[in-house]
């Protein structure tokens, strides 16, 4: 039984942490669609560059920090610097490519649920400063939850549990699965595919909700991060829209925006795309994680949740951080109305020292007053930008003001969790802060 708490234990503290000649600069019009570009059209020297950045890179591969990444900068519509680096593994078999496939952890939560609620709202569907309740009435009866509204959970600013570790509530204390909650075969009770061999009962998603519904708030309205909410998010979507999430999601945003890898369950699905692995998995799955969902709540669900789930490359992903930097609207089309971005990217609570957005992460408040190993991310990003990280070692963002896009994908997460130094050594923002030095010098010429 200790042994099973700490690990459980474990688990829940590990979620709560050559010189190019210039040329005219492209400009698009506004909601374009991506296209090509290079590093030469912002006057940018591409060989300090990419010697810069693959040397971050490389001192975060040599440290463990993961065995490969990618980084993708977009300009003003322009995709002007996308690269690879390292392997998937240590072992280095499977040099990481450009059209590798990523468990996206927690960047799920605002481009899965999100967009989909920043439509609702949109259509009058979802009211941000009305009770949560109305929406999801068991809230009507627990103590605490009635009066938080949706703006506040958004913000972070409810109150609620940070985390709650689903996964005990299906292990003995001899740390084998409960026969009523999992099973090694399926059948029409036991669908929900969480693994290989791993089917979780159909209606466990109704106890999670209980859960949920009966955990504690907190009196004290102050920044506290929850993700609880968004294993909630799916099955409101499903009840007010009349279709299921996952269908939803890509029926209104991912196969019209073109965005062809991107989605829940890819192992599911006939990709070409090699999928980079997770964790090397030793409490529950027990062999290495891949085209599965790293994270174990959005596992139990099936793999489709809101805090969790979804996988995809990184042209997906530049494609819907796109559609943010361009307020909503994509290739012709205004998927989310443009006061809609602009109200759910902006800081909500600032007198309670509260960065986030509705949502969105957000830079830290006065980010440009610091160095950048206190920097959230990098000091040179606009008040007005906003992302999100992911556990895996995954991160996107996204700055309007300066019309530019940054991902960089990693699987810092193998072969196990414990690996931080991608925190530690700043690599994230320390390359963010390059191109937006670069840019700026670039523009002292």
């Amino acid at each position: 039984m200790n042994k099973l708490f700490f690990i459980l234990f474990g688990l829940l503290s590990g979620i709560l942490a050559s010189q190019e000649p210039v040329t005219k600069t492209l400009l698009l019009p506004v909601g374009s669609s991506l296209q090509e570009s290079s590093l030469a059209h912002y006057g940018l020297d591409s060989l300090y560059i990419n010697h810069k950045v693959d040397s971050i890179v490389t001192t975060g591969i040599k440290n463990n920090a993961f065995p490969g990444a990618q980084v993708l900068i977009a300009k003003d519509g322009n995709i002007i610097f996308h690269e690879a680096y390292g392997f998937h593994t240590y072992d280095s078999i499977q040099p990481v490519a450009l059209n590798d496939i990523y468990d996206l952890a927690s960047v799920t939560k605002i481009l899965g649920p999100l967009p989909a609620i920043m439509k609702l709202v949109d259509e009058g569907k979802l009211d941000l400063d009305v009770p949560f309740s109305t929406y999801w009435k068991p809230w009507r009866r627990q103590k605490g939850k009635a009066a938080i509204t949706l703006r506040e959970i958004l913000a972070h600013q409810a109150g609620l549990e940070p985390y709650i570790v689903f996964l005990r509530e299906t292990l003995k204390n001899n740390g084998r699965f409960k026969k009523r909650f999992i099973r090694s075969t399926s059948n029409n009770r036991f669908s929900n595919e969480a693994f290989e061999g791993i089917y979780v009962k159909n209606r466990f998603n109704r106890k999670m909700y209980r859960i949920i519904n009966r955990s504690e708030v907190s009196a004290e309205k102050k920044y506290k991060y929850s993700g609880l909410t968004f294993l909630i998010f799916p099955e409101l979507i499903t009840q007010i829209t009349g279709v299921p999430y996952a269908d939803y999601m890509e029926q209104e945003f991912y196969k019209p925006l073109g965005m062809k890898t991107f989605g829940f369950l890819p192992s599911h699905k006939n990709f070409k795309n090699k999928i980079v692995p997770t964790e090397v998995d030793t409490i529950y799955r027990h062999t290495l994680t891949q085209g599965w969902v790293h994270d174990e709540n959005a596992s139990l669900l099936g793999g489709i949740s809101g805090n969790a789930g979804l996988f995809g490359n990184a042209d997906d992903l530049a494609i819907i951080m796109q559609l943010f930097v361009q307020n909503g609207h994509y290739a012709g089309k205004q998927y989310i109305a443009e006061n809609t971005i602009k109200e759910f990217s902006k800081v909500q609570y600032p007198n309670n020292d509260n960065r986030r957005g509705l949502g969105f992460d957000k830079p830290y408040l006065e980010n440009n007053t610091f160095k950048i190993a206190d920097a959230y991310p990098a000091p040179e990003v606009s008040a007005t930008s906003f992302g999100h990280s992911g556990f895996t070692g995954t991160f996107v963002w996204a700055d309007p003001e300066n019309k530019l896009v940054y991902i960089f994908l990693s699987n810092r997460v193998y072969p196990t969790r414990e690996n931080r130094n991608i925190y530690n050594l700043n690599i994230r923002s320390s390359i963010q802060q390059l191109f937006y030095q670069a840019f700026d010098n670039s523009k002292q010429q």
